[in-house]
């Protein structure tokens, strides 16, 4: 099926404008979720809403969304009204300035999108695109959507732009505040740590060749469930001892034995990068549908297991 834009905005620097078309670049991936059900006839339940001065149900219809500029004291805005205040902002992505690609640290990244040109946007699109691909750089701009201004970064992906929003400042909380300890590291130490990564290193990150682990395991359980098996709570790990006193050097030694036991660790952790992973990722989907008729989820997993192993090694 073919993508569907959410907006049409244009991309603006200098006397410069780009018609470009925004799409989602991520899809959300439910969690396993849990319905609340009546203990006595397991029908489902539904929510309502409560009137908190007059203790009744409130209809969809009765409802209108207000904004408290005082205690307990409200302007009300009509469906019509606060689309205005939405379509008053600009369509355009207002190129502030270009940086190295990455200036940025990605704890301030946010929500990814895909920019694609409009009708007669090709040719400046890919024009800004090679330039940036060119000289190393993104560059940092201002959107405003939804009734929100956001920073955003442009940059060049594989087969275009893409646009990254960014949080603010006071939206990322200062690690300075963990008061994190800071010891010094002896090189004996730190050789062994860089071995020990070496043997870890593969060439970059396969996306498809990993899969949620977790909720896997959960939907196995609950395919026992439906088989109508009894699902066992399993026994909690002791917490850590904090005063436990670890011998590092012997820790590093004993995972970089660990390592050579296994020679063909880095190689098969090189190869799943760049293995073909459309076997693991079918698996994976098909594990996922909603169908819960059947306890055969466990089985079509199964696939995926050793991609996973290799790359992880």
């Amino acid at each position: 099926m073919a993508a569907r834009s959410i907006a049409t905005l244009s991309i603006s620097f200098g006397l410069v404008s780009i018609p470009v078309k925004v799409y989602s670049a991520t899809e959300t991936k439910s969690a396993v979720s849990f319905n609340l059900l009546h203990k006595g006839c397991g029908s489902r339940l539904r929510q309502q809403y409560i009137c908190l001065k007059e203790d009744v149900v409130v209809d969809r219809d009765d409802m209108v969304k207000g904004y408290e500029f005082e205690k307990d004291r409200y302007v009300t805005f009509t469906p019509d009204e606060l689309k205005a205040l939405e379509d008053a902002a600009h369509q355009t992505i207002d190129i502030v300035s270009f940086m190295p690609v990455g200036a940025i640290d990605p704890i301030y990244f946010d929500k990814a999108y895909y920019l694609g040109p409009d009708k007669r946007g090709a040719k400046p699109y890919n024009l800004l695109a090679e330039a940036m691909r060119k000289t190393g750089t993104c560059a940092l701009a201002k959107w405003a959507w939804k009734g929100k201004q956001y920073m955003v970064q442009v940059r060049v992906g594989d087969d275009g732009l893409i646009l990254q929003q960014l949080l603010y400042a006071d939206e990322v909380r200062d690690m300075a505040d963990l008061h994190v300890e800071h010891t010094d590291v002896q090189p004996a130490e730190l050789a062994l740590a860089r071995q020990l990564i070496e043997q870890n290193s593969v060439d970059g990150y396969d996306p498809a060749a990993y899969t949620d682990e977790e909720k896997q395991r959960i939907l196995e359980q609950i395919d026992k469930k439906i088989a109508g098996k009894k699902i066992t709570v399993a026994a909690e790990a002791p917490p850590p001892t904090t005063g436990e006193v670890i011998d590092l050097m012997e820790a590093l030694r004993k995972s970089i034995g660990a390592n050579k036991r296994q020679p063909a660790a880095k190689s098969e952790g090189k190869a799943a990068t760049k293995a073909p992973a459309k076997a693991a990722t079918k698996a994976a989907t098909s594990a996922e549908r909603p169908a819960r008729k059947t306890a055969r989820r466990a089985a079509s997993a199964t696939p995926a297991e050793a991609p996973r192993r290799a790359a992880r090694k």
